[in-house]
């Protein structure tokens, strides 16, 4: 069962810095809302206030209809997190990074039990069952990347984030990374919300897609629409211009 994902007014700010402004956007169940929008917009900040790892200021989240409850454990166990460097420990092996939440917590799996599930997940992100006992320093960057997409699976989440899943990856495996985040999305049933500076990734995973710029979003839309959408801010983005609204920074 997925969940939508409702902000509504979201503001945060960090002394007189000014990241959130008013954050308004719908993530719908079951699809993949990707967010675009320069460095320094506010694009992490924003999924670290739904993760409840910062505070916002002002404003509301909801999952579904329903305010984030008071049992962390239980709102975290909703999602899944693929982390932008990978984010694998590097003193377990393969299969104990993707296992990593289902040999804690409540309802934690005997060890057996668990290597078989992250064993499954590793097949179904292309990984052999060899891969399982190596270590991820034995493993390329595109490898490393499937791991954490086979963790960010492991417990079968409502909803999914991807951190600029594509960054450090040659274009082919950027591609394979796009599709897998495309299929293994419909194939849960996961509300996926997606960071990133690439247009080819925005393009190959986005239902729908959202600017975020000066705080705010200027423009949600689905993403057939993103080309010819008529924001002055978003055709810039789009197309890399460095003439348009958005200031370089030099």
């Amino acid at each position: 069962m997925s969940t939508q994902i409702t902000l509504s007014g979201l503001q945060k700010s960090f002394g007189p810095k000014h990241v959130l402004r008013g954050v308004d956007l719908i993530a719908p169940a079951g699809q993949n809302t990707v967010i675009i929008g320069g460095s320094g917009t506010g694009k992490s900040v924003l999924l670290k206030c739904i993760l409840g790892l910062v505070r916002p200021d002002a404003g509301e989240i909801l999952l579904d209809s329903a305010a984030i409850g008071r049992d962390r454990d239980a709102f975290l166990a909703r999602f899944g997190m693929l982390f932008q460097g990978g984010a694998l420990f590097d003193s377990l092996s393969v299969w104990e990074n993707v296992a990593f939440r289902l040999l804690r917590g409540k309802g934690k799996l005997n060890r057996s039990d668990a290597r078989d599930v992250a064993v499954e997940k590793l097949r179904r992100v292309g990984l052999t069952a060899e891969v399982a006992d190596q270590f991820p320093a034995e493993l390329s960057g595109g490898m490393q990347k499937r791991v954490g997409l086979a963790r960010a699976i492991a417990a079968n989440p409502e909803i999914i984030f991807f951190d600029e899943p594509t960054t450090g990856l040659d274009p082919i495996m950027s591609g394979v990374i796009n599709d897998l985040i495309r299929e293994i999305t419909a194939e849960i049933g996961a509300t996926g919300m997606t960071i990133t500076h690439d247009m080819t990734s925005v393009r190959a995973i986005a239902d729908q897609v959202a600017m975020l710029h000066g705080g705010k979003v200027r423009w949600t839309g689905p993403a057939a629409e993103m080309d010819h959408c008529g924001d002055p801010y978003v055709e810039q983005f789009v197309t890399g211009s460095a003439d348009g609204p958005i200031e370089a920074v030099r």
